[in-house]
């Protein structure tokens, strides 16, 4: 059966490649083999081919809490966590809806991961009662419907790293347990089969480290351990997927200038690792074992909250010279070393607390 009446297959591959993502589930539902072709591995790989595929930067962001009534200055509410899409090329932001049950907003501190087409969200804080959430959730830009995953394994596990391999698994490594305690244990977690794995132990407790996947390994940057509170490490240590091991620790990586926050890795073909380096006011590239400056700071970050990378570029989220977050958000080309100034809209301005970048 022809996918469009009178049209040859490529040329109607063609014409479902153009649909918006946040068509899909409309497309989806019109009939099977619409719905067949947009869940197939080949139209991403199509989408992307053609020139077609979106960017997405997905932001969990600080909100005015909703049951705060305005000018009523003895409610001091904390903020609620909510789900922000913007689209880079386009300059577009929209609002993702919370997962059902989460009335309160995400759970805080929660991490964000993309996977193929799918969002999921991981841990963080249950936003009424502060305890430890071992919460999965998944967002699915075909369907446009949230589903849970199978709980992350109990430990209480808070302030964890979280990494991608953008086709079918997540990594979680360090943070520490409902005592405080410093982790060197990992796992990682097979989307599609909603199912746990457990990873080595890595060398050394790692709590509030940072993340990263790059080169076909799990990548994990600084943190501290328990007896060294607030004392970040300046080693990294890199799990092989292939051999399913963790290669050595690698020391003194880190320099007294780099926040393990302020790291990301580098694109398809890029190997780097870059960070911001506020006292030396840089953005700065990891190339083998040396660093490299790539461009200095604009004078209006004065400090960052959070980073992400997108195809060549880099976006920092941070706090400007006015002490708001959304007096700081720039845009790094890293061909030509160039920023730009991003405007974002009223109501999107809330602190950036975790992000993730789709390519649909």
């Amino acid at each position: 059966m022809e996918l469009i009446p009178g049209l040859p297959d490529d040329l109607a591959r063609e014409c479902l490649s153009r649909v918006p993502c946040e068509e899909f589930s409309s497309v989806g539902s019109i009939c099977r083999g619409w719905k067949a072709e947009i869940e197939s591995p080949a139209f991403l790989s199509q989408r992307r081919s053609a020139g077609q595929s979106q960017v997405l930067v997905v932001l969990a962001q600080a909100h005015p809490n909703p049951a705060e009534r305005p000018g009523s200055p003895k409610q001091m509410l904390p903020p609620v966590c909510l789900l922000s899409v913007f689209e880079p090329l386009t300059g577009r932001w929209t609002d993702l809806p919370p997962p059902t049950g989460c009335t309160n907003g995400l759970p805080r501190f929660c991490r964000l991961a993309a996977v193929g087409m799918e969002l999921v969200v991981v841990g963080g804080l249950d936003p009424v009662t502060w305890d430890a959430s071992a919460a999965v959730y998944i967002y699915s830009f075909l369907s446009g419907k949230w589903r849970r995953g199978n709980d992350m394994p109990a430990c209480g596990r808070i302030f964890f790293g979280c990494a991608s391999d953008g086709e079918s698994t997540l990594f979680v490594a360090g943070g520490h347990d409902t005592d405080k305690n410093a982790l060197r244990s990992a796992l990682a977690y097979d989307v599609r089969g909603d199912r746990w794995v457990p990873v080595p132990d890595m060398a050394i407790e790692r709590d509030e480290c940072r993340v990263a996947f790059r080169g076909g390994e799990f990548v994990v940057v600084s943190g501290y351990t328990t007896d060294a509170q607030g004392k970040f490490e300046r080693s990294v240590e890199a799990f092989d997927v292939a051999t399913w091991s963790w290669r050595p620790v690698e020391e003194n990586i880190l320099d007294n200038h780099t926040s393990p926050r302020a790291c990301v890795e580098g694109g398809p073909g890029d190997d780097s690792l870059y960070a911001l380096r506020k006292s030396a006011g840089d953005m700065a590239a990891l190339r083998g074992s040396a660093w490299r400056s790539v461009a200095n700071l604009p004078a209006e970050v004065t400090s960052q909250n959070h980073m992400l990378r997108w195809c060549d570029k880099l976006i920092v989220f941070g706090w400007g010279s006015e002490g708001r977050p959304d007096d700081a958000v720039f845009v790094l080309d890293l061909c030509s070393s160039t920023w730009t100034k991003m405007e974002v809209p009223e109501g999107y301005s809330g602190a950036v607390m975790e992000g993730c970048v789709l390519e649909i």
